[in-house]
């Protein structure tokens, strides 16, 4: 199993992500609104107003989306944000990583570890 986070930075594509998730057959995830850094910075610690110029190429919010889901699904999830959200390299555009999860406690008996 693997811990799926995904930063989308354009809010109104979470909708359609999630959509797909079921699709593909992930039943569970979890919405949190976040801020980037560089916009944390340069807006509520003055000494790093110069960051500001590196903010403005990026969203004031985004929207980060946790799932944890079965090995086999992760390249098929990671295709589906990106057909979604558009390419991830390009600057600003999102990011999306996997961490291992050995253990769960809490979700569906048939992917409790």
């Amino acid at each position: 199993m693997q811990l799926l986070v995904a930063v989308i930075n354009h809010e109104e594509k979470v909708d359609d992500v999630l959509a797909g998730f079921v699709e593909l057959g992930i039943t569970g995830a979890t919405v949190i609104g976040s801020e980037g850094m560089g916009h944390v910075l340069s807006h509520d610690v003055p000494i790093f107003a110069g960051v500001r110029a590196l903010s403005q190429r990026s969203r004031p919010t985004n929207q980060t989306v946790l799932s944890v889901i079965d090995d086999a699904l992760v390249d098929a999830a990671i295709a589906l944000i990106q057909d979604v959200c558009g390419d991830l390299d390009a600057p600003g555009a999102g990011i999306v990583f996997t961490i291992p999860v050995t253990r769960v406690v809490g979700l569906a008996p048939e992917l409790e570890g």
